[in-house]
């Protein structure tokens, strides 16, 4: 067996209300709205959250999956971003997901409340059980613009196990 891991972040700023075009929508995270918050400026739902694990499950398989796949379903009006994680579940192949940590940064809105939704929503998405996904959250003390309130950051490290290399594993670095 073969241990294996990869780490995805993402990062979105909050939409200027006063100055947006963008239709009202919600802050999402995780898969969950989140009341009382600006949403973060994207063509998606801006789901900080998932496009990390997106971007982890597509560092796992070595097969990308935000940037042009997700820029044509949000050209055809998909801006879920749980469909952007079940495409990237897709390209595991053999690859077993065992394990998510999440690691927030955002100095608003105070996530607490939201961890434990969030976790549920993640491991139903991903079939893992909620005490698989681990999600933290931090102000980082208002060092970087997140941490001021300016937007949100996310960063995801997902394990796996493999019975052995894929041949896509193969060949020159």
């Amino acid at each position: 067996m073969i241990f294996i891991s990869a780490i995805g972040q993402d990062s979105h700023r909050f939409v200027n209300e006063q100055s947006s075009r963008s239709p009202r929508r919600c802050l999402i995270l995780g898969g969950v709205e989140i009341p009382g918050t600006p949403p973060l400026e994207g063509n998606s739902d801006a789901d900080v959250v998932l496009h990390a694990l997106t971007n982890a499950l597509s560092g796992l398989s070595a097969v990308p999956v935000l940037g042009k796949e997700t820029d044509k379903l949000c050209e055809a009006g998909i801006t879920d971003s749980s469909l952007y994680v079940r495409v990237a579940l897709e390209t595991l192949g053999d690859i077993r997901l065992t394990h998510l940590s999440f690691s927030i940064e955002a100095k608003r809105p105070h996530l607490a409340e939201y961890i434990v939704a969030m976790r549920e929503k993640i491991a139903k998405l991903t079939g893992l059980p909620a005490k698989s996904v681990a999600i933290t959250a931090t102000s980082g003390e208002g060092l970087t613009a997140f941490g001021r309130g300016e937007g949100i950051a996310c960063i995801c490290i997902a394990s796996a196990i493999l019975k052995k290399y894929p041949s896509s594993f193969q060949g020159s670095p």
